[in-house]
């Protein structure tokens, strides 16, 4: 058996209507189209559904038994839909992104600001975690774009590169300059480092090109956050190096910030979203926003 929803439905209307002219003016058919219709329920079924006769069409024992049960699925089949509908809905009207701190706390909040201005009905939810963190929520459905460096790489996701930000010299400062500044690597030789820990993919290829270029520090100071390393840095503890998307963060400290160069090393900044899933107008407004302001991080 494999009855049909229109079929069903035209079923109901002629037993709700007890006549085939009325229930065809109500649904908008032609009287024989929806004769075939019923039909092919009664067809499908095997039983006689109606009777009928010169001034009315009556619903037989068997009709009567299938319509309580046709009424029962197409109500619960409303409601789904009505309810499935509404998710959708409240999907289509929210953005959560995931982030590490100081891509939340120094990218984010201007970009997301002028993206409420595009889209004021989409309720925004913004989630700072690491970069771990940030991967395993996107891969479990809590985000739908992960923003931030070196996402390893799944086959749950699709990683995208959206941008490149070159690496720059932290130093401490008693009167920073307006903009930024130029330094080379040599100026690194022999320095005391406040670092990211060892393991942070950030910190690892800033090692790598200082390896390569055979400089060595006098010692380091690794902490966990970059924002913490800024201001150990304002406090004379040392120097950093860190990709440009920190000048923002840097300016509200006594700091110096120079560009880092020749040869100058840039690090990719990804987005992250989960392979196979759809691409809201949301998400889409957003991913306009960032190719605009993006570029604009390293000035």
């Amino acid at each position: 058996m494999n009855l049909s929803m229109r079929q069903i439905r035209a079923f109901l209307h002629v037993a709700q209507a007890g006549s085939f002219t009325r229930a065809a003016e109500r649904v908008h058919m032609t009287q024989a189209g929806l004769s075939i219709l019923v039909r092919e329920v009664e067809r499908q079924l095997g039983a006689r559904l109606f009777d009928r006769t010169t001034r009315a069409v009556v619903l037989t024992e068997a009709g009567r038994r299938f319509a309580l049960v046709a009424e029962s699925v197409l109500v619960q089949l409303d409601d789904a839909t009505a309810e499935v509908d509404a998710m959708g809905k409240q999907t289509r009207q929210q953005l959560r992104i995931a982030a590490t701190p100081l891509v939340s706390s120094h990218l984010l909040p201007h970009m997301l600001a002028r993206f409420r201005e595009r889209q004021p009905g989409v309720r925004i939810q913004l989630l700072d975690d690491s970069l771990t963190g940030v991967q395993e929520t996107v891969e479990s459905g809590a985000a739908d774009i992960g923003l931030g460096f070196f996402f390893k790489v799944s086959a749950g996701l699709v990683r995208r590169q959206i941008a490149q930000f070159p690496l720059m010299r932290v130093s401490p400062a008693s009167t920073p300059p307006e903009g930024l500044g130029r330094a080379g690597w040599a100026s690194l030789r022999g320095a005391q480092l406040v670092t990211l820990p060892s393991d942070n993919p950030i910190q690892r290829a800033v090692d790598l090109h200082l390896h390569k270029l055979g400089i060595d520090q006098a010692g380091r100071l690794p902490v966990s956050f970059i924002a913490t390393m800024i201001s150990m840095v304002e406090a004379g503890f040392g120097i950093a190096v860190l990709p440009t998307f920190a000048v923002a963060a840097c300016r509200r400290h006594d700091v110096r910030i120079d560009l880092l160069g020749s040869p100058q090393m840039k690090l990719g900044f990804y987005r992250i979203a989960r392979r196979g899933a759809a691409q809201t107008q949301a998400m889409k407004d957003f991913d306009e926003v960032l190719s605009q302001d993006l570029p604009r991080m390293s000035r």
